[in-house]
């Protein structure tokens, strides 16, 4: 099995992993290090790694004002619980930037919002 680590840039480690968890209804925890940290699934999988801009020798990550933070990226979860994860989505953000829809492409139920800094994640019921 081959899985990725989408590790995006973010201002501070630990307001986008509180907000990553609780969007995704995880128990609140600190990351591993004030630039770096990791969302992960029940199982252990990696869901999205969270880094620190300017930490580091990464170029890409090196300074938030070279570009819009996640032009040309959108992060997208596919979560089991999607009524309950739009819940949390609202308690969120003060709006959604794509309502609640049916993507006629997958069948499937989805919205989107923006995370703290800036970038669209797009939530997909798992069918």
């Amino acid at each position: 099995m081959k899985r990725t680590w989408t590790i995006i840039g973010v201002a501070d480690v630990a307001r986008s992993f509180k907000w990553y968890q609780a969007l995704f209804g995880q128990p609140e925890t600190r990351p591993a290090h004030d630039e770096f940290g990791q969302i992960l699934d029940s199982d252990g999988t990696v869901l999205l790694c969270l880094h620190q801009w300017g930490v580091e020798e990464h170029p890409p990550l090196s300074n938030p004002d070279h570009a819009q933070p996640g032009n040309g990226l959108l992060l997208f979860f596919r979560v089991d619980d999607f009524d309950e994860t739009l819940l949390r989505a609202h308690a969120l953000v003060a709006r959604l930037e794509e309502a609640p829809h049916l993507n006629p492409n997958t069948g499937t139920r989805e919205f989107a919002l923006r995370d703290p800094d800036g970038y669209y994640v797009m939530v997909s019921a798992l069918a």
